[in-house]
């Protein structure tokens, strides 16, 4: 596994002005993997854009290494790297404590009756959202630590594909405290992302040690 970063350039408009919607993020990303594009094979990679001291980044997991030539298409000229993930992901232990990041698509299914595949609707209220992660902490290998975490931002992103129509999809982006209490679930969870939309930069947890 790897992580990497690069610094977007959102003040040049002649770069940006490709990057109008997640699907578009989508295409780039998976452009940064040329053997891949060349088998016709897509292996899963997490990413997701974050915001630090007023500069735009995409973060990246990968089971490979990304073209960094390629990564910096939409960047900053220098800023993109990659360095390996598995060391410090196999560090984890059961009791750590991390702070985390991670951001996500909250929806849940709506029943259609017996057989039926449940209608997907996204979960509005900052409660809702909030409840979206609180249900699946257990299932993902970690407790979030009470009074500990927050929803930092949340919005409405547009997303096409290919031959549909502009939508707009919800977005929370999670911070706080949490104790992994199963270690391979956990991994699972950094490596594997969380929820819907994880091909669309979301999904993907980070943490750092307390």
């Amino acid at each position: 596994m790897y992580l990497s970063r690069v610094a977007l350039d959102s003040q040049n408009r002649r770069k940006m002005k490709d990057l109008t919607h997640l699907g578009a993020y989508h295409n780039w990303i998976e452009s940064c993997f040329p053997k891949e594009w060349e088998e016709n094979v897509r292996s899963r990679k997490l990413w997701r854009i974050d915001t630090l001291h007023g500069k735009k980044y995409i973060l990246l997991v990968s089971d490979e290494k990304p073209d960094l030539e390629v990564f910096e298409k939409y960047g900053i000229q220098g800023s993109a790297q990659t360095k390996p993930y598995n060391k410090y992901l196999e560090s984890i232990e059961e009791g750590n404590t991390f702070r985390f990041r991670v951001t996500l698509n909250p929806v849940r299914a709506l029943s259609q009756g017996a057989g039926k595949r449940g209608r997907v609707v996204p979960e509005i209220t900052a409660e809702q959202q909030m409840r979206f992660l609180e249900s699946r902490a257990e299932k993902l290998g970690f407790e979030l630590i009470s009074g500990e975490y927050q929803i930092v931002e949340r919005s409405w992103e547009p997303f096409n594909k290919q031959g549909q129509k502009m939508i707009r999809l919800n977005k929370a982006t999670y911070e706080g405290l949490l104790i992994v209490t199963n270690k391979d679930k956990f991994y699972h969870t950094l490596t594997r992302g969380i929820g819907k939309k994880k091909a669309y930069g979301f999904g993907l947890m980070t943490v750092i040690p307390v």
